[in-house]
């Protein structure tokens, strides 16, 4: 792409980078109103059927995932043109999904600064290895990948990991604002559980927001790894990195049917969130939409999402993730690419 282009590609996305303060509090009220209420139809629907409970869980956990993606756009100080209200209103939707604003702010700026560079890859983003490096790594540490990009880890225990046990804690070298409202996060947390405990007893808060949680964690979780894993991503020694490229090439465009689409807050537009992630999420379509270059984006769709599950590792000799099987056929048992092609 070049440096042409891409002046015109940003010049096309900068009008959908003002926040609107009615559609934000709007999206507050249409949001969060009806999880209350879908939470407290599962917990009256204990009493009919726990079936029915389930069914009312799965839809408590889209509105959990589209507060996380007000969350998400109050730390890119995207929903509101107010720094301290978003912070405001992302610490307390952090709680809703068990995220600590600061902590999280911090490492998912980096995933943006360097998103799809292979060189600066470790901080915000999933473990990923290249063909290379993980014949050449040690033998446990290709078990730890094994299994760390096996779909049962991953959308599975990978949610109840993150957002139990790792967003407790913060990381070394955190700043001290970033460690407070860790802390404040958690305190909130607690009492808040503590509060629902009390009120409904500690069973029925769990057979309710259990699985709503874990939905929602597997959902986030999922998002987050078909936006940068997909056959043809882009990916790029520092060197030669470009963040546009990154942006437009190495995040994908999700098409999802409608409700999906509203319910995930159209983060399916991942493409143009990267490309200006001051973009609120009521804007992402309208951007996508109107600007020519982006509508030759990789796009993916659920039945191609679902194929993803498949790629393992980043082939930099193809420029494309392949699977496991894939790549031992290519370069045999020890990473040696084979002659014969």
């Amino acid at each position: 792409m070049s440096k042409e282009h891409t002046k015109i590609l940003r010049k096309q996305v900068a009008p959908y980078e003002k926040s609107d303060t009615h559609k934000s509090i709007f999206q507050l009220i249409n949001t969060i109103g009806p999880f209350l209420l879908v939470w407290f139809l599962a917990y009256q629907s204990l009493q009919i059927s726990y079936w029915l409970t389930l069914g009312l869980s799965v839809i408590g956990a889209g509105f959990i995932t589209r507060i996380f993606i007000i969350f998400h756009d109050c730390c890119h100080h995207s929903f509101f043109k107010n720094r301290k209200l978003n912070r405001i209103v992302g610490t307390i939707t952090g709680v809703l999904t068990f995220f600590p604003y600061d902590q999280w702010q911090h490492s998912h700026n980096v995933h943006h600064a360097t998103s799809s560079n292979l060189d600066k890859r470790g901080t915000g983003d999933m473990w990923m290895l290249t063909v290379n490096e993980y014949y050449e790594a040690p033998l446990k540490t290709r078990i730890a990948y094994r299994l760390y990009r096996n779909p049962f880890i991953m959308f599975v225990i990978g949610p109840i990991w993150v957002f139990l046990i790792t967003n407790r804690f913060n990381v070394k070298g955190a700043r001290k604002k970033e460690r407070m409202n860790t802390y404040l996060t958690n305190v909130l947390l607690l009492l808040g559980v503590a509060l629902m405990c009390w009120l409904i007893g500690w069973q029925a808060f769990l057979l309710v927001h259990g699985p709503m949680f874990w939905i929602a964690g597997a959902m986030g979780v999922w998002l987050f790894y078909v936006q940068h894993t997909f056959e043809d991503s882009y990916f790029e020694e520092d060197e030669h990195w470009s963040y546009v490229k990154a942006a437009v090439e190495g995040s994908s465009f999700y098409k999802l049917p409608k409700p999906l689409q509203w319910i995930t807050g159209n983060i399916g537009f991942h493409h143009v969130h990267h490309l200006s992630p001051r973009v609120p999420n009521y804007q992402l379509e309208e951007a996508h939409s109107n600007s020519e270059p982006l509508q030759s984006v990789p796009t993916i769709t659920l039945w191609t999402s679902i194929q993803s599950v498949k790629f393992r590792l980043w082939d930099e000799e193809q420029d494309k993730f392949v699977t496991f099987k894939q790549a031992k056929k290519t370069y045999g048992s020890f990473g040696k690419r084979s002659a014969i092609q």
